[in-house]
């Protein structure tokens, strides 16, 4: 029984060590205040920080207006990656997101979120004539 407890554990403590793993440079990205219909195009970047490839399996989001797009071919160790998000910006008010990304890292699923503020584009403001009288 000790034996196969020792094996158990000495697999379980090599897996870790060979796992994949990926370090993402930002988990939120915050669009902020943007206008209706701005770009709602944003980038997550990571780098692959394990020493076997990293095969993202699938990416959800929270819901229809937001769109992942996952990297076709597995990430090398050593290499970056991106996952493409769009937004759609022509719903007004705040909005907070989450995008569910499940691969073969270490912990199979990760969660990124965007978040922001859409409004009403700002009229131009109004350029005050000066009037001089002719004296």
């Amino acid at each position: 029984m000790k034996a196969i407890l020792s094996f158990v554990a000495l697999l379980f403590v090599s897996v870790t060590l060979n796992a994949q793993e990926f370090k993402f440079e930002k988990e939120v990205i915050d669009y902020g205040k943007i206008n209706v219909g701005s770009e709602g195009k944003r980038v997550f970047e990571f780098t692959n920080v394990g020493d076997e490839p990293i095969v993202i399996k699938n990416i959800s989001s929270t819901c229809g207006c937001t769109v992942p797009k996952k990297p076709e071919k597995p990430i090398m160790p050593g290499e970056k990656g991106e996952i493409e998000v769009s937004y759609d910006t022509k719903r007004l008010g705040g909005f907070s997101k989450a995008i569910t990304i499940i691969s073969n890292a270490k912990n199979q699923r990760k969660v990124l979120k965007i978040k922001g503020f859409i409004v009403k584009e700002a009229a131009p403001s109004k350029v005050k004539s000066v009037v001089t009288s002719g004296k």
